[in-house]
């Protein structure tokens, strides 16, 4: 075991060590875009970077496994809840897989490290006076004969009235509930209501722990510049006063209380959920400890969803800080708000939403599905997926513009001019080339900038920037044959410095849309360079062979707009479909049958019938027969019905 460790990730004395996590997914569900881009693709982004810097990284993620949400999923199921993580816990790995997310390790929370780590953390604040017994009343079902944990009580919010919610919290309004206060309460697994019943649970005291969180946090939080979002919500649980809260459940599932009179009970996994970050990291490596109390020598990023931040910036550091043992604590907060969908919500139940699954199946590349969500990361307020925008990012912002300025460089080295050869570029210079490097320069610094500040999006922005510096260099040039041929040594000045910017590019996007970024450095033939703070536009040399141009980017059709819409728009979306097929097909019936009688009409005229007979079939309409147009209307009914 010892010896595999050699090849692992670990710090570096003296250098910019770099721990990363990215908020553990609830293993439960299938992950949707908001869900992608809220954690796991942002800290891959800053996980990227940091290791094309060259910074010792570690990334370390994995499916939260214990907790009710787990157990009334496996009863929903009728499966054990090991058999339900195990499931999703493939289908998490391959949807991440999928959109090439880079962990260093994507580990699960039901571990004998999570045990060891989450009761010795429990036992010491438990030891220093941070925890407490006390006697509560909890809700009771007496048709299964079961205490119930907080997730198997729903009803309506006390505070905003949402008629769903749930014991622990409110999906809308977003605050902590005990489900005792829940308006009209129902038990979760049997619809009875439950009774007020005395039992006895460990509370973590965070109103003691409140002056080490208070000050932890005020320094952390301007030091490791943290979201705004991120710092608002801390303060606001902070100015509103911190509260006594249970962190032991009655439930089997989960790691378990390590007292005497606790058999029967685990901890809740709002406690030991972010402990797993920890333990995961000691699944990885036996010295787990080089990045968790190394404090001097590590910082921490964390990424969230920002309904995520209170664990993270209250109840774990708070845990760590009431150990008194020396822990490596988050440096940064890096927190979203919203992805919606088409101006709606994702819903799984309603099918409404691209879903990890389903992007796949739309044959779109990852990288693609990668850059737009990017580029749309909700970062200071919600923001919007909309297939519009996404098909016109593609084809504008990605094949116009980026692809554009590498599939032209590489082509015309690769023709007879060069024949794949990289030219002495050496030969001419100009002023125009010494600004050049200077505005790549300064986008350059601009970038490092931006991304060691977390601020992905804008640093997604100035990459695309230097691609589009890119396109200006070779139309003010006028890069083609006639320069080649007129102007040799100035043509392959602008050849070398197009494709030295090409390969600096490839780094600039390689956390962003890192297949792509492959690509190009197969079609240059050169390993990836690392991100520089300056650029000398020379890690590319004359006479170096590069390989065959491939396009990196194709068309998205307009027309894929609506299919997508339909497709991913739910039951809402289907039903309207249908019912618009089903009028357009009544409508070309009506069509055909009008048609149908004037022909018939010339041929009736000269046997005295009526045109209103013949549109009748020649006949009258019988008592309880339907006409041609009844009949239309009542078929339009039916698909609706079929399809809804």
């Amino acid at each position: 075991m010892a010896s595999t460790d050699t090849k692992k990730i670990l710090p570096e004395e003296g250098k910019r060590n770099i721990l990363i996590s990215s908020a553990l997914p609830y293993v439960n569900n299938v992950p949707h875009l908001g869900n992608i881009i809220g954690s796991v693709l942002s800290a891959d982004v800053f996980s990227r970077f940091c290791k094309a810097r060259g910074y010792p990284t570690l990334f370390v993620c994995g499916t939260d496994e214990y907790g009710t949400a787990t157990e009334t999923k496996a009863i929903e199921e009728r499966v054990t809840p090991q058999q339900l993580c195990d499931k999703y816990y493939a289908i998490h790995s391959e949807v991440y897989q999928w959109f090439n997310i880079g962990f260093d390790h994507f580990g699960r929370t039901p571990t004998k490290q999570q045990t060891d780590i989450a009761q010795d953390i429990f036992l010491k604040l438990y030891k220093n006076g941070y925890l407490e017994e006390r006697a509560t009343v909890q809700p009771y079902c007496e048709q299964h004969k079961s205490f119930l944990a907080d997730r198997f009580v729903e009803g309506e919010c006390p505070l905003c009235q949402y008629p769903d919610a749930r014991g622990d919290q409110c999906d809308k309004c977003g605050h902590l509930l005990d489900p005792l206060d829940l308006i009209n309460p129902k038990c979760k697994l049997d619809g009875a209501t439950p009774i007020p019943r005395e039992t006895k649970h460990v509370f973590i005291l965070l109103d003691k722990l409140q002056p080490v969180i208070e000050e932890w946090s005020k320094k952390s939080s301007v030091e490791g510049a943290w979201s705004h979002n991120g710092k608002v919500i801390t303060e606001s649980w902070l100015n509103e006063g911190l509260k006594p809260r249970g962190i032991t459940r009655d439930l089997k599932w989960g790691t378990k209380v390590p007292l005497e009179g606790y058999d029967e009970k685990v901890l809740y996994v709002w406690f030991d959920a972010c402990i797993g970050y920890v333990s995961i990291t000691a699944t990885y490596t036996e010295e787990w400890e080089k990045w968790w109390r190394n404090p001097e020598q590590v910082k921490l990023y964390q990424f969230m969803g920002k309904d995520n931040v209170p664990f993270h910036t209250v109840i774990f550091p708070g845990s760590q800080l009431g150990t008194g043992d020396k822990w490596t604590m988050p440096n940064h907060i890096s927190t979203t708000e919203y992805l919606n969908y088409e101006h709606g919500k994702f819903s799984k139940s309603r099918g409404v939403g691209v879903f990890g699954t389903n992007a796949k199946e739309t044959g779109i590349p990852s990288d693609v599905w990668r850059y737009y969500l990017l580029s749309h990361r909700p970062e200071t307020g919600d923001s919007e997926f909309e297939w519009d925008g996404f098909i016109a990012s593609n084809n504008n912002e990605l094949l116009k513009n980026f692809g554009n300025f590498v599939n032209r460089v590489i082509k015309f080295v690769n023709s007879k001019i060069y024949d794949s050869v990289v030219p002495d570029y050496t030969k001419h210079t100009e002023p125009y080339f010494d600004e050049h490097k200077k505005e790549v320069n300064a986008a350059l610094a601009q970038y490092n900038e931006e991304l060691h500040a977390v601020k992905l999006k804008a640093a997604l922005q100035t990459a695309m920037k230097v691609s589009s510096i890119g396109n200006k260099l070779l139309q003010d040039n006028k890069i083609d044959n006639k320069l080649a041929t007129e102007q040799p040594d100035k043509c392959a000045a602008v050849v070398g410095l197009a494709l030295n910017q090409i390969h600096l590019l490839a780094s600039l996007i390689e956390p962003y849309m890192p297949a792509t970024s492959a690509l190009i450095l197969e079609q240059l033939n050169m390993p990836l360079l690392i991100i520089p703070d300056l650029w000398e536009a020379d890690s590319i040399k004359p006479n170096h062979k590069i390989g065959q141009a491939a396009h990196l980017f194709s068309v998205i059709k307009p027309e894929k707009e609506k299919e997508w819409r339909e497709l991913f728009g739910g039951e809402e979306a289907r039903k309207a479909k249908a019912e618009k097929e089903a009028k357009a097909a009544a409508k070309k019936a009506e069509k055909e049958r009008k048609k149908a009688a004037k022909a018939a009409a010339k041929d009736g005229g000269a046997k005295g019938e009526s045109v209103e007979a013949i549109e009748k079939g020649g006949k009258e309409t019988l008592p309880g027969e339907k006409t041609a147009v009844e009949e239309v209307s009542e078929g339009v009914k039916q698909v609706v019905l079929q399809s809804s």
